[in-house]
């Protein structure tokens, strides 16, 4: 669920319908306790066997979710963080999961977090909490238990960064200290936490520098010489629909960066699978919510083209931004090169990732969609290139540009992106082309720096086109005395820019929200800039 609002949607729609839910039953004696191996390395327990106790009425009002894998004992490793040398470092996580940075002595970092989640710890008002909570939290069975692990390895079949879980046990270890209280014996996803020197590990590259969402759009938003991977940020993105993932704010992706002949690339690392095959639509009140609430897409048996809207829309700031200048044939490319490397082999393998008394379950319930959602992928991308193209979004760095509008003739305008780099010609950075009949904005952003906005011929694009200079000195002109520029043309002009346009265009005051990098970072992303 949404991090910071799962309690918001349950709370509005179930108040009215909780006095009629009962409580689960209580476990039987002896229900939840662990079995240990003889030697205590080893331990035989399920992720949340109060999930599979609610009963028809609870069910069918909020959905059977993955109640019966929650259900399923597995065996894992037990883990002590003295044993394996793991330091324990910051808390993190989000309102509803434990999460602990760790660090090996050879400065190593890993993160644990809880396998099983608490949605209700999102509300602060306790007399609200005390009365949804124990919807929310029933609600974490919406997502599997193990669907990071059967994630990991199709990431890894498709080409795409990722990161390498393992399912522990945790056991009280005296290193804890205080933490003891808070991280209870219980099942724990450990996985490294990719940061920094990433040579050692081939699953991100062996990248020499792995950085967050915020440091790499600040640097890729201050000059030219730095880029997102657009077409490997793609695959990530059409795997993510594959998955059913539809979480993918950019808070929750990682980077690691390339030195390249044009500069700098940063490839995208997902992480944080927790809503990778949600369930949602599968109880009445949670079908209702789905419904008011769209972006809650379940992993449906197939990947329907109406959904691709919805199921992409957390993430669609950093969309626009990573794959603006790609064209439709690069995402039917990428569409396709997924499903070639998605065969009925690789499906199948990946579900061996789980534990294995997991498997049959999750393989009957994995795999037939798993299959079809795969086979739509191709249609699904037509559909998502579409979507970014409606409200298109184009978006300069801090440095020197010049933006080139060319009319193509009625309904059509060509967008040229050209670096000014002091002393040297100007070098395109990257064209494309926008239709009617697919685009109904077009927002071009040049943030900081002196940047040059040039129209070029018989504008009449017949949809609306927004044109922002940001922070520093702009200029807004015609090419040529011929050139006409049509109506739906605005221009956000700062104190000290120049505009040399038609009559028709309407003049705006410059947004701070634009103005420059870091207000672009903080406000278009959700991302905290500085302290």
């Amino acid at each position: 669920m949404c991090k910071a609002s799962g309690g918001r949607w349950l709370g509005l729609a179930g108040l009215a319908t909780l006095a009629s839910c009962a409580d689960p039953t209580q476990p039987a004696p002896g229900e939840m306790e662990p079995v240990f191996s003889a030697d205590s390395a080893q331990v035989r327990v399920a992720a949340g066997a109060q999930y599979a106790r609610r009963g028809w009425w609870w069910r069918h009002l909020w959905g059977e979710h993955y109640r019966r894998q929650w259900a399923v004992p597995v065996t894992v490793p037990v883990l002590r963080l003295g044993a394996v040398e793991l330091q324990p470092g910051q808390v993190g996580g989000s309102f509803q999961t434990n999460s602990l940075h760790l660090r090996t002595p050879d400065g190593r970092a890993f993160v644990l977090r809880s396998v099983d989640k608490d949605l209700s710890r999102s509300i602060s008002n306790e007399h609200l909490r005390s009365f949804v909570g124990p919807v929310l939290r029933d609600q974490t069975c919406a997502a599997p238990p193990y669907g990071a692990y059967v994630a990991s390895a199709l990431a890894r079949a498709t080409g795409v960064y990722h990161t390498n879980p393992r399912l522990v046990y945790l056991r009280p270890d005296s290193v804890l200290g205080d933490l003891r209280k808070e991280f209870k014996p219980a099942l724990y996803l450990l996985e490294e936490r990719p940061n920094r020197d990433q040579s050692h590990a081939p699953s991100v590259g062996r990248s020499e520098l792995v950085v967050g969402s915020t440091a790499m759009l600040l640097a890729t938003h201050a000059r030219p010489t730095a880029h997102i991977a657009a077409r490997a940020y793609l695959r990530a993105r059409l795997l993510d629909m594959v998955l059913g993932d539809w979480s993918r704010r950019a808070d929750q992706w990682r980077w690691a960066a390339f030195e390249e002949p044009g500069g700098r690339a940063f490839r995208a690392i997902p992480r944080d699978r927790d809503q990778a095959f949600f369930r949602f639509d599968d109880g009445w009140l949670t079908r209702f919510i789905s419904w008011v609430r769209p972006r809650y897409q379940s992993f449906a048996p197939t990947l329907e083209i109406a959904a691709v809207d919805p199921l992409t829309i957390t993430a669609r700031p950093l969309d626009q931004t990573a794959l603006a200048l790609l064209t439709e044939v690069d995402f039917q490319a990428e569409a396709d090169s997924v499903v070639r490397r998605l065969p009925e082999a690789v499906l199948t393998q990946s579900l061996q990732m789980a534990p294995a008394e997991a498997r049959p379950l999750l393989a009957r319930e994995l795999l037939p969609p798993l299959r079809a959602r795969r086979d739509a992928l191709p249609a699904a991308a037509a559909r998502f290139y579409q979507v970014l193209q409606q409200d298109a979004v184009l978006a300069g760095t801090d440095a020197p540009e010049r933006f080139v509008l060319t009319a193509l003739g009625p309904g059509r305008v060509q967008v040229q992106v050209w670096a000014r780099p002091a002393g040297r010609p100007d070098s395109l950075r990257g064209q494309h082309t926008y239709d009617v009949r697919h685009t109904r904005r077009l927002r071009l952003y040049g943030l900081g720096g002196n940047d040059e906005f040039e129209l070029r011929g018989a504008l009449a694009p017949g949809f609306a086109v927004w044109l922002d200079g940001g922070r520093g000195t702009n200029s807004f002109r015609q090419a040529s005395p011929a050139g006409t520029v049509g109506v739906g043309f605005t221009v956000a002009v700062g104190p000290h820019d120049a505009v040399v346009l038609g009559p028709v265009v309407r003049r705006r005051a410059v947004a701070s929200a634009t103005a420059d990098a870091a207000s672009w970072v903080s406000s278009q992303y959700r991302l905290r800039v500085g302290k």
